[in-house]
């Protein structure tokens, strides 16, 4: 507040003293002109008068026109929207005044690049959900004009289009299934049920779950090591074993056939357990990892195609994370392989 006072104040007091200053010599240069003794009690009165007249002018002069351009400002930009604008909180003050516009500049700078950033999120998005959407709905659309078209006289080829049909609807039902589960975890609608439960006997049901899609690839599904007691983790069970299911389900999509997917659990700081999925498939390059977890990126878009899925599992893979206020990790080496982690809190097991 000192600042605020002392620079208007000096302006005024300055000005002041330099209009005094001519308004003294031109008294002294009258007196002189007339011949007469000066009076110098009566020239330091009107020196002072003039001072005090002078800077008092220039003060509320200078402030009003200051008060009434910067509201003029205010009203035209409408920069300061959210701040009662009145002549108690307008000072003559320009340094400060423009620390505040540039303190709100800077303010709807960012509120305005966030909505461009969002913006252009929205519109990445809306393109990416319209074209995983359109592969499967043109291809249920296609069986069924065929059909319609006399192919449904034919009873093989009736059987095989609707089969085909079939796979296509359970497509758009996965993506939909997803789009709801990414929507919900990222606008926090998603609640986190937290449970203790042993995390060796949850992967080995999503072995079992997953072992066909495996073997139709040759690809074996095994732990690191035998654990021959219970991992008891606090977390919800059943977000945990979707992001296991995405992450091995990755692992055998995009693994090499006749390859092996590994999962280990490892004692980390404290109370928190690190779980790896690992396999020695063809790996990632390294410009790709950096974008992995966000929503529909493909690394290999023309394989992505061929094997499926919403392009969110690993999005959703990050939010169940998040979520649970835990840590995800990805390191790969192409050609070599690649290893998916992320931590959860261990439960002490009592007894």
């Amino acid at each position: 507040m000192a600042s605020d006072v002392k620079q208007p104040y000096s302006f005024a007091l300055i000005t002041a003293a330099y209009i005094t200053v001519l308004f003294a010599l031109l008294i002294i240069l009258l007196e002189f002109i007339q011949d007469s003794e000066p009076v110098w009690w009566l020239v330091g009165l009107g020196v002072l008068g003039c001072y005090i007249l002078s800077f008092l002018l220039i003060h509320f002069r200078t402030q009003l026109f200051i008060f009434k351009k910067v509201r003029e400002i205010y009203d035209n930009v409408k920069l300061l929207e959210d701040v009662s604008l009145t002549a108690d909180n307008i000072t003559t003050d320009m340094a400060s005044l423009s620390e505040e516009v540039e303190r709100y500049a800077k303010s709807k700078k960012i509120e305005i690049e966030s909505l461009r950033v969002q913006e252009e999120y929205r519109r990445n998005f809306l393109g990416n959900v319209a074209h995983e959407l359109k592969t499967p709905l043109f291809t249920v659309q296609g069986y069924i004009l065929t059909l319609l078209d006399g192919a449904i006289k034919d009873k093989s080829v009736r059987k095989k289009y609707l089969s085909r049909a079939e796979k296509g609807v359970d497509r758009l039902i996965y993506l939909v299934n997803d789009l709801d589960m990414i929507t919900k975890l990222e606008v926090g609608d998603l609640n986190i049920n937290y449970e203790y439960f042993d995390l060796v006997k949850l992967i080995y049901a999503t072995f079992e779950m997953l072992e066909m899609e495996a073997a139709k690839r040759n690809i074996t599904l095994a732990f690191d090591d035998s654990y021959a007691k219970e991992v008891m983790v606090n977390a919800d069970q059943e977000r945990i074993q979707q992001l296991l299911t995405n992450l091995i389900g990755n692992s055998i999509k995009y693994g090499n056939e006749n390859g092996t997917t590994e999962v280990s659990i490892q004692d980390l700081i404290q109370n928190k357990l690190l779980i790896r999925i690992t396999d020695n498939g063809e790996g990632i390059e390294p410009d790709h990892l950096p974008r992995l977890f966000e929503r529909f990126y493909r690394v290999d878009k023309s394989r992505n195609r061929r094997v499926g899925g919403s392009g969110l599992g690993l999005s959703i893979v990050k939010h169940i994370i998040e979520a649970h206020e835990e840590k995800v990790y990805v390191e790969s080496e192409f050609g070599v392989g690649s290893e998916f982690s992320f931590t959860l809190e261990k439960a002490e097991v009592i007894g």
